[in-house]
């Protein structure tokens, strides 16, 4: 049982037992693939970051020679000049691709929000397609044996927060690839909102689901290569054979904008790097009955519902949170809650990225959406719960918490779960 399993996520003593822990589970389980002599120049088309795929290319796939090869990946496993990484790797003798493997929206991206593709032949490879999404365990190592892959190779781009379910996906997806003896390749891409800080509360494992399995804050600060040991040093009860490629050129300070890499939507309602950047905070607003602008061109920047007038962004602007204002915005979702009605609402203006605190403005977005809205209310479901990683976010707004109160709360916990993190920072 790994020290996690045991508290270690609790406030007080838990952060002592991780200063005295030796070793780097990552070096323990699995290699950390560099390519030797590898600079951080621009490449040749432009891009100052070279993702991990870019640099496995590079190496002319040493890490899959010999292998038979199954690729965990969607829409956004692109090279930079924006060519399908499978498309890639099939039309190159020096690799041998049995199978791809979708998550939730599907290997091509075709499915919306708690969906996926299913199983078939990609007509573009005729390449043999399973689907992971809502697959765990032993049945989806089972379908890893089945597939006839030796070697699976992770590459997804990931956008910063707990709930955001790709990083899941790589969890259960390490730990079948445990359980069928699998070896385990994670390509990196830039955590599109930097890496610079761990935000929010800490998932208490009571409250685990598939948009949060183990306990890591709501705003992780971490890339998925570096999750990737995470999750093994910590969480895994039968840690995966793990080799992880890392990026050249990446900053724990860059937005995504700062790479020079392309952006593909991961799911179809994350369109750009700005919806990245509210995510992890306006993401709760699943959580209410409150439209989350699903169904708009800015899902994530608009909130709103029926009856919300301009007394919503009045009461948020006067909190002046840093680095962020509230236009008073009036939408009719075309999918989704209020779908074809028109309502009010707020839009985030984000000025100043560097001191925009997503999670601290999601809650003070909940508590001035009660206080200024007599229909307020959270889903009958709870599911704000399952978002925030606890009851605690919700019965302190219902007690009539303001944001300082809701967010000192998780103080002690995030503290522990930076010292875990630490330990796994590889940039």
């Amino acid at each position: 049982m790994s020290l996690s399993r045991r508290g270690l996520l609790a406030a007080g003593g838990a952060v002592g037992a991780l200063a005295a822990t030796s070793g780097c589970a990552e070096a323990q389980s699995g290699a950390t693939v560099e390519q030797s002599g590898a600079s951080v120049a621009r490449s040749g088309h432009g891009s100052r970051v070279r993702t991990g795929f870019d640099r496995l290319a590079a190496d002319g796939y040493a890490q899959l020679s010999g292998q038979r090869v199954g690729v965990v990946t969607n829409p956004t496993g692109i090279t930079e000049d924006v060519r399908h990484i499978v498309d890639v790797m099939h039309a190159d003798e020096r690799v041998n691709i049995v199978a791809v493997f979708g998550p939730e929206h599907g290997f091509r991206g075709t499915a919306q929000a708690g969906g996926s593709e299913g199983r078939y032949d990609d007509p573009a490879t005729g390449l043999p397609v399973y689907d992971t999404f809502g697959k765990s365990g032993q049945p989806l190592a089972d379908i890893f044996t089945t597939s006839g892959a030796q070697t699976l190779v992770f590459d997804i781009q990931d956008a910063g927060a707990r709930f955001y379910t790709y990083i899941w996906t790589l969890y259960d997806c390490m730990q079948a690839a445990a359980l069928a003896g699998k070896r385990f390749v994670v390509l990196d891409r830039p955590n599109p909102v930097t890496g610079r800080a761990a935000l929010g509360p800490v998932l208490d494992k009571a409250f685990a689901t598939f948009v949060g399995r183990e306990p890591i804050s709501q705003a992780h600060g971490m890339t998925v290569t570096e999750l990737a040991g995470l999750f093994n040093g910590e969480f895994l009860a039968k840690p995966v054979e793990l080799e992880t490629v890392r990026m050249s050129g990446w900053r724990r300070s860059d937005f995504f904008d700062g790479t020079g890499l392309p952006w593909v939507p991961p799911s179809p309602n994350m369109p750009t790097p700005d919806t990245a950047l509210v995510y992890s905070g306006t993401c709760l607003f699943e959580g209410t009955n409150l439209s989350e602008g699903r169904g708009t061109t800015r899902p994530f920047e608009l909130l709103g519902a029926e009856g919300i007038d301009r007394k919503w962004a009045e009461a948020a602007n006067a909190l002046g949170l840093p680095g962020v204002r509230f236009r008073e915005a009036y939408f009719a979702p075309t999918f989704s809650k209020f779908q074809g009605k028109t309502i009010g609402g707020v839009q985030l203006h984000v000025h100043d990225r560097k001191s925009y605190d997503p999670v601290r403005t999601g809650i003070a977005l909940l508590v001035t959406a009660k206080r200024t809205w007599s229909g307020f209310a959270w889903r009958p479901d709870n599911w704000i719960d399952k978002l925030t990683g606890s009851a605690k976010v919700r019965t302190m707004i219902d007690a009539g918490a303001g944001t300082d109160e809701v967010v000192g709360a998780w103080r002690g916990e995030l503290a522990a779960f930076r010292a875990v993190r630490k330990r796994y920072l590889r940039y």
